[in-house]
C-alpha cells in the first residue's frame, strides 16, 4: 500500500538564485499518524506544509497524495482533502456559523451536507466553547476561541489529512492546553492524519507522534 503522504527528494527556492530552503527533503506519513514539525525559525516549517498543499509550488522532487502526485489533483480539491490551518486564524465580519459554514459556500464543496445547527453546538462543546453562542461574531472573540473555530471549520469538510501551522504560537498557556488536548483526541480517539508544525513541547499521553526536527534543509527524525 500507498502511504496517505509521501515527499521524495523535495527541493525548494522562493528566489533564484537564493539558497534552498530545501535540499532533497524526504518524508511518508501514513493514514491515521501524528507527525510533528519541529525547528529554529526561519527553516521552513511552514513553507513545507504550504507545499504540501500547493500553496507554493516546488522546484525538484515529488510530493505523492495516495500515490499520486499532488499537480494531477484539481487544487480546490486538494484542498479539501489536505486541509492547512494557518498560525493566525482568519475570521471574517460574521457570526460563528456564518464562518464555519463558509467553506460550504465554494463550488467546490457544492456535493457536502452542511452540518445541522445540534451538530455545530456539540462540537462547540467538544471544543471547550459551551460559552459561545452560533450567532457571536466571530472577530469578537479570543485568539485562541479563534483558533478553536478555525479547526472545527477544517474538520467539518471532513479533510484525509489535516496540516496544523504552530496552532498555539499566539496562546496563552490555558488555550494552547485546549488546542493540545483536541489535537491529541483526533489523533487518538478519531484516528485523524496530522502534521502539525510546533515549537512546543507538546507530549500527548494516548499516541505515539513521531516527531522530526528540520535543519540544514533536511528532516531529521528524533
Amino acid at each position: 500500500m500507498h502511504p496517505l503522504l509521501k515527499i521524495e527528494s523535495l527541493c525548494f527556492t522562493y528566489t533564484t538564485p537564493a539558497a534552498p530552503v530545501f535540499r532533497e527533503l524526504n518524508l511518508s506519513v501514513d493514514e491515521g499518524e501524528l507527525v510533528l514539525i519541529k525547528g529554529g525559525s526561519g527553516t521552513g516549517k511552514s513553507t513545507l506544509l504550504r507545499l504540501v498543499c500547493r500553496l507554493l509550488p516546488y522546484q525538484e522532487g515529488r510530493i505523492l497524495f495516495r500515490g499520486r502526485s499532488i499537480e494531477s489533483v484539481v487544487p480546490a480539491e486538494l484542498r479539501r482533502a489536505i486541509v492547512y490551518v494557518a498560525q493566525i486564524p482568519s475570521m471574517t465580519e460574521a457570526s460563528v456559523r456564518d464562518n464555519l459554514l463558509l467553506p460550504f459556500s465554494f463550488a467546490v464543496n457544492h456535493d457536502m451536507v452542511q452540518p445541522s445547527e445540534k451538530k455545530l453546538e456539540q462540537m462547540l462543546e467538544q471544543f471547550y466553547l459551551t460559552d459561545v453562542a452560533l450567532n457571536h461574531q466571530a472577530r469578537n472573540m479570543s485568539v485562541g476561541q479563534q483558533q478553536r473555530i478555525a479547526l472545527m471549520r477544517a474538520l467539518l469538510l471532513d479533510p484525509e489529512i489535516l496540516l496544523l501551522d504552530e496552532p498555539t504560537s499566539a496562546l496563552d498557556e490555558k488555550s494552547s492546553s485546549m488546542i493540545f488536548s483536541i489535537i491529541e483526541r483526533l489523533s487518538a480517539k478519531e484516528g485523524k492524519t496530522i502534521l502539525m508544525v510546533t515549537h512546543s513541547n507538546f507530549t500527548p499521553q494516548d499516541v505515539s507522534p513521531r516527531s522530526y526536527v528540520l535543519e540544514n534543509r533536511k528532516l531529521r527524525k528524533v
